[in-house]
């Protein structure tokens, strides 16, 4: 599957209020670091299912990133700040759009982490609204009719960011392996 995030790869997200733009952009090989020091963080490694703890995990990571996007069954961006110019800026988190055998290309699941710096000025809602809003241009023709938001119960801050980004709460998810507690399902549904 190739990348069709725009001709150059990327999304770019308006400026909001104070808050400046955001860039979209497929993970790079050169991005190790950054994600090495995302995983480092208490509050993402609290809710994700691996640690990356040096530079082999890392790359692990970015390959799994790279296969996803290559097989279309995965694409992931880091959500950068918006700089005028070719560069991006910093990188500020991570949005992804992910597809199971179960669901075929009818449901995507979408899941994201900001890095610590970047929390509290609405980086995860803006990017995750104008990702979904993007995939269900971009896939209807595959049949794209619902984005799924899982996360934990207690994840407080997931819940509000499903919310701005115009996911309704479904329903209470019983825990499963490897999630040790209860979560919620918020769904966004095309049209």
């Amino acid at each position: 599957m190739t990348d069709m995030l725009g001709a150059t790869g990327t999304l770019r997200v308006p400026a909001a209020g104070a808050a400046g733009g955001l860039v979209l952009r497929a993970w790079r090989a050169d991005d190790a670091e950054t994600v090495i020091e995302a995983y480092g963080d208490a509050d993402i490694a609290r809710w994700t299912t691996r640690a990356i703890a040096g530079p082999e995990d890392a790359q692990w990571w970015l390959d799994l990133q790279r296969r996803g996007r290559e097989d279309g069954t995965r694409l992931s961006y880091a959500i950068c700040a918006d700089q005028l110019g070719p560069a991006e800026g910093a990188v500020l988190g991570n949005i992804s759009l992910r597809w199971s055998e179960d669901t075929g290309r009818e449901v995507a699941e979408v899941g994201y982490w900001t890095m610590a710096h970047a929390r509290g000025q609405g980086v995860a809602p803006r990017a995750l609204e104008a990702l979904s809003a993007w995939a269900f241009e971009a896939f209807a023709h595959d049949g794209l009719r619902r984005v799924e938001l899982l996360h934990q119960i207690d994840n407080l801050a997931s819940c509000r960011v499903a919310e701005k980004g115009g996911y309704r709460f479904e329903r209470i998810l019983p825990a499963h392996p490897p999630y040790p507690r209860d979560g919620h399902l918020h769904v966004r549904e095309a049209g």
